[in-house]
């Protein structure tokens, strides 16, 4: 089965997952039903519209843009099933996917971080 995403892919999900992941949840299937929405989500989040764009973005804002997705989507492989993860795992992994969701997306959300990326810093 193919990727559905435009900047998420399925192998980013799993590496930030991890090997504790359970595989049926961070199958391509299963990762596909998040990638659309949280790209989604990014677009709106950041009021642009990266899917469309993609392209044409410089090669370090992909490289955010996909570690922002994964990490997201990550999150949500981890909550559906959390079997292979003890307690203590689990909540260190989503405080770490969380964190690297939540500052990739501040800085592709700050219109100097983008420009300074764009720009070549």
């Amino acid at each position: 089965m193919a990727d559905e995403g435009t900047y998420i892919k399925n192998a980013d999900i799993q590496a930030l997952a991890g090997i504790n992941a359970g595989t049926t949840a961070k199958a391509t299937a299963a990762t596909d039903v998040y990638v659309k929405n949280v790209e989604a989500m990014i677009n709106v989040e950041t009021l642009t519209d990266w899917t469309t764009n993609y392209a044409a973005l410089d090669a370090g804002l992909k490289l955010i843009l996909v570690q922002c997705g994964a990490a997201k989507c990550a999150m949500n492989v981890v909550n559906a099933d959390p079997t292979g993860y003890s307690a203590r795992e689990r909540e260190m992994t989503l405080d770490f996917l969380n964190a690297l969701f939540e500052d990739s997306l501040k800085i592709i959300k700050d219109k100097d971080g983008k420009a300074a990326i764009v720009d070549g810093l």
